[in-house]
């Protein structure tokens, strides 16, 4: 269950609110970290290739503990042979293998019936050894080889258990992409259940056909028959791995740490449950894990990108970089962390860098859609438009299948091409002639803002590329007048001080400078307005507004990134507004939590209790002591349910989460300064650390209440003079081919100066 501050019949509405900017999820784990991508890799690799590198030449370890690689015990499985590169499942070359390695399969299946290792034993040693041939013949990858040996023991014997449970294997590692070979499979083994239903590793196998088929509930329920015949660490393991692929994070993790406590040298098992404490939002827990399955295995890649995709969602930018870089050290063609390294490397505003990972990733996986789409975004944020419209067309043509979901980056993708064509037509227009929440059509950005699929009736599409107007070019920082340079100096520092110093922010230089700008120039335009209170607009003279200066902090914010619209609520049709807009932010959300804003949780609680009461104070004042009374006992969001049905208004949704405009405190923050500034007050203090402005706001008894708190960290002190002689911004960048490349030119000289 989430908090809510939301969906009240009566809001107190803030300016700042106007703004809608839709930027992704909260707490947004991992980006698009393919959260699942291990388990499913580790649980279904093919056929010969274990955890270290040890075969697994039988599924569900016929023999019981003895193959379980993930656990550490590696054994030299004598079924693991391959002497050729020929394709196996009864192709000629394969027949060949198997007629001039006869004496060789037959000497190994008498030595595997000898060890009784063949499932299902008779006790007729010919019939044994009979069986253990098939087997090989599976553990040598010849599956219907092995299917036609176990079909002819059956007509002999129509309930020899172990021909049956043979034949079922085989068929399930034929391959499960052929929906007959997983029916049959399933047959088989069902009908090893109804004849011997006390062994534990036929209802293992029938899960391990059942999950890749999506019948998780099924396998979870033969899993669990398995564990009461006979618990052991990789019975939990697998479990525990559904239960993930479920979203039951809880639960995995139980079954996580009961593997461990039969078997404490699991590095797969550790890093799973670092995996569960992950994706509830508990990284410090997290990050022991990964550290744990490290000691227990030190070339552990899939530890270190995921140690470093921990760090990176606690906003430690050198930490993550330092374990992203060893797992690359092990292999430096491991597409996840190239791919994570390249999305971090973004959101900390290095595009360039970025860009080297993204276009890698595509080099060792050129349909990766989650490399091709930030590819084409970091291009298009850095003015390069050719390149960028191109990667996002290739995302737009790799249509989902039917039935298939589509993914974050198909239903983005179509959204930035016509953003990115409308941004290239203007990028030589003078800033001042020209209205983004104007000339975007209405369902356009109602739809963008939603994340809806684009489905416009009557869309009519911007105009392509057009050849005059070119890239925009990266421009030298020494290139630059030395006033120019002061100006970009003297705004790296000012966007500095709205980071939050808070778990879960990584720090953008491309924000902070394009915010730090914004804050330069809303300073210079209320200077201006005190001269002559009139503002060129749109081609048109006017007398200056608060929504002016707010406009100039939305301009900067829209081009740092142009993956996140950031739009005016008012500008949307109306029609959409009545509607509402899903900004929410969840704080607690069934077992994830969002540890970015956890220390609020208390503070929004007591917050959405005092506005019940005020509401039934005003509306419903003959239920107000029962009210009272009721809320008297809420200690967690749950209790506020049956109060909440008490209310006319719709507290349901209200309840899930706290809505917050995410992303509009730099925006907001960026006004705050360049007032105080024009007035002759200079804000040199950071943010508190822990402290998070929005919610401030938000949670805050009045203005007056917020205002005093703010003030304490603002530190103001008089303005320093050298700011009168600082260039206008909106003279020195009036386009957005200028700002484009303010934004990206390397000032590293300024921490020289500063």
């Amino acid at each position: 269950m989430a908090l809510a501050a939301a969906s009240w019949c009566s809001w107190p509405s803030l300016a700042v609110l106007l703004l809608v900017s839709v930027i992704g999820p909260a707490f947004a784990l991992t980006e698009q970290y393919p959260t699942l991508s291990l388990l499913w890799q580790d649980r279904y690799r093919p056929q010969g290739q274990g955890v270290r590198g040890c075969p697994e030449p039988l599924v569900a370890d016929w023999g019981g503990e003895q193959y379980a690689a993930a656990a550490g015990d590696c054994d030299s499985s004598f079924l693991n042979f391959h002497d050729s590169d020929c394709e196996v499942q009864g192709s000629p070359a394969c027949e060949s293998l198997l007629s001039l390695n006869t004496e060789k399969l037959l000497s190994q299946a008498k030595l595997f019936a000898e060890q009784r290792r063949v499932p299902f034993a008779t006790s007729d040693d010919n019939i044994n050894e009979e069986l253990a041939v098939a087997y090989v013949l599976i553990g040598s990858g010849l599956y219907d080889e092995a299917i036609r040996h176990f079909s002819t023991m059956l007509q002999e014997q129509p309930e020899l258990v172990s021909a049956i449970y043979g034949r079922g294997i085989a068929y399930g590692k034929k391959g499960l992409h052929d929906i007959k070979n997983a029916e049959r499979a399933l047959f088989e083994l069902s009908r090893v259940i109804s004849l011997a239903p006390d062994h534990p590793e036929v209802f293992e196998q029938r899960a391990e056909i059942l999950s890749p088929l999506g019948r998780i509930s099924e396998a979870l329920a033969d899993l669990t028959k398995a564990i009461q015949l006979k618990p052991s660490a990789r019975l939990y393991r697998h479990r525990g791995t559904l239960y993930f692929m479920s979203e039951d994070y809880a639960t995995a993790y139980e079954d996580f740490q009961n593997s461990l406590e039969l078997n404490k040298n699991q590095p797969v098992t550790v890093l799973y449950k670092g995996l569960t404490f992950f994706h509830r939002g508990l990284l410090k827990e997290a990050i022991e894990s990964f550290k744990e399955a490290l000691k227990q295995k030190a070339d552990f890649i899939d530890a270190y990108k995921s140690l470093g995709q921990a760090y990176r969602e606690l906003g430690n930018f050198e930490a993550a970089t330092e374990n992203f870089q060893k797992a690359l050290m092990l292999n430096p063609n491991h597409v996840q962390t190239i791919q994570l390294g390249g999305m971090m490397l973004y959101h900390h505003g290095s595009l360039e860098e970025a860009l080297k990972n993204f276009k890698r990733c595509l080099q060792l996986e050129p349909y990766n859609e989650v490399c091709q789409y930030m590819k084409g975004l970091s291009h298009v944020t850095l003015g390069q438009f050719y390149e960028g419209i191109k990667a996002q067309t290739k995302v737009m043509l790799n249509d989902p299948l039917p039935g298939q979901k589509a993914s974050t980056e198909y239903l983005k993708v179509k959204y930035l091409r016509e953003y990115s064509r409308y941004l290239h037509a203007h990028l030589d227009t003078p800033l001042s002639e020209y209205n983004v929440d104007m000339d975007l059509p209405g369902k356009f950005k109602e739809h963008w803002a939603k994340n809806l699929p684009f489905l416009i009736e009557d869309y009519e599409e911007q105009p392509g590329l057009q050849p005059h107007i070119k890239d925009v070019l990266h421009q030298k920082f020494e290139n630059y007048k030395p006033e120019i340079q002061e100006m970009i100096c003297v705004a790296d520092h000012l966007g500095s001080l709205m980071q939050y110093e808070t778990l879960g922010f990584l720090p953008n230089r491309r924000i902070h400078r394009a915010m730090g700008l914004a804050v330069l120039e809303v300073m210079q335009a209320v200077q201006r307005t005190w001269v002559n209170s009139k503002v060129r607009i749109n081609g048109k003279s006017r007398l200056m507004q608060w929504r002016d200066m707010f406009d100039i902090a939305v301009k900067w914010r829209r081009i740092a990134d142009l993956d996140q619209p950031v739009l005016w609520l008012d500008q949307m049709p109306s029609q959409s507004l009545s509607r509402g807009f899903n900004n929410h932010i969840n704080i607690i959300r069934g077992q994830v939590i969002n540890m970015r804003y956890l220390d609020y949780f208390e503070k929004i609680l007591d917050f959405i209790k005092d506005r019940i009461l005020v509401y039934h104070s005003t509306n419903n004042h003959r239920e107000l002591v029962e009210v009272q009374e009721a809320l008297d006992q809420v200690h967690k969001v749950e209790d506020l349910l049956p109060i909440m049905k008490l209310s006319p208004c719709d507290g349901s949704k209200g309840v899930h989460q706290v809505r917050q405009e995410q992303g509009q405190h730099v925006v907001a923050y960026s006004v705050i300064m360049g007032a105080l500034m024009a007035s002759g007050k200079e804000v040199s203090g950071k943010i508190p650390k822990g402290k998070l402005v929005d919610f401030e706001a938000m949670t805050a008894p009045d203005s007056d209440t917020f205002s005093r708190t703010a003030k304490d960290w603002l530190n103001l002190k008089s303005i320093l003079p050298s700011y009168k002689s600082l260039p206008s911004v909106s003279e020195s960048f009036p386009t957005l081919r200028t700002m484009a490349e303010a934004l990206s030119t390397d000032s590293s000289h300024c921490l020289k100066r500063l």
